[in-house]
């Protein structure tokens, strides 16, 4: 199977029924946590499975750390396994409506846990209905899969080595929220606004259009920073900042990093 990391909807719909392609919803809205999972209870891509940011895509929140921690990866495993993933193997495509903000996680948490073989949907969930291709609101039966995580642990970084790399010359820092929340206008979730001393701001949302189809110039789009040894990202929480994630993916560059608890973590030091 290629690693693609991007795939249309027509690639999905011609490769729907293959054993070896399991489909994830990620759909989920940080103001109604309830809100994805109905969604994907009511109509979902056909054979698709459910997974929650909050309570498979994270671990519990705690003093630090962020918002939305990394899943514990012996748990999350668990219920990779149970909808058919096995490791190295079975081609995953995740989605959501949101313009990659969920699938990316997952996208980026499976390649963290070593498996390679993951993309996410084009256009997401409306992408995939503008051509009538068929939904459902069917549950999916479990499956038999045996995911076994191999942690890409240099991947994610905490606080106290953001605090320590930041400010090498072969270090960039990336800030992946809005203009207005990386220049403390506005913060609608965090008690601190602003954002971390030396980092450049790359909105996550510059990497779809707005109907949530990929941009294709990613590559031009980080040409001040291509050379970097290590591009460190963050976000609010961990979560949009994979989509900055994939597109440097897409454009070929392979230092960045997750600041997993991102600015909810640096500021939860500061209060």
């Amino acid at each position: 199977m290629n690693n693609l990391h991007v795939v249309s909807a027509k690639w999905l719909h011609e490769n729907l029924h293959d054993p070896q392609v399991v489909i994830v919803d990620c759909r989920f809205s940080l103001m109604d946590i309830e809100l994805g999972r109905k969604q994907y209870q009511e109509n979902h891509i056909e054979g698709a499975y459910y997974l929650d940011l909050n309570f498979d895509l994270s671990s519990p929140v705690q003093k630090h750390g962020g918002r939305h921690p990394l899943p514990n990866a012996a748990q999350l495993a668990e219920k990779l396994s149970q909808i058919g993933i096995t490791s190295g193997e079975t081609m995953v495509v995740a989605y959501d409506d949101s313009r990659f903000a969920f699938a990316s996680r997952l996208w980026w948490l499976l390649r963290y846990m070593g498996h390679e073989q993951v993309a996410v949907l084009d256009g997401g969930f409306a992408g995939w209905q503008a051509p009538n291709y068929s939904v459902s609101s069917e549950i999916p039966q479990q499956r038999v899969g045996k995911f076994i995580p191999q942690l890409q642990t240099n991947w994610a970084v905490d606080i106290e080595t953001v605090k320590a790399r930041k400010d090498l010359p072969e270090v960039v820092l990336i800030d992946s929220r809005e203009g207005d929340r990386y220049r403390g206008e506005r913060e609608p979730i965090d008690p601190i606004a602003g954002h971390i001393e030396g980092a450049v701001n790359y909105p996550w949302m510059e990497v779809t259009n707005e109907k949530g189809f990929v941009v294709s110039n990613q590559s031009d789009r980080w040409q001040e920073i291509k050379n970097v040894q290590e591009a460190i990202v963050y976000c609010g929480s961990g979560v949009t900042a994979c989509v900055n994630l994939l597109s440097l993916k897409l454009a070929g560059i392979e230092t960045g990093k997750l600041y997993a608890g991102s600015w909810s973590d640096w500021c939860s030091y500061l209060v």
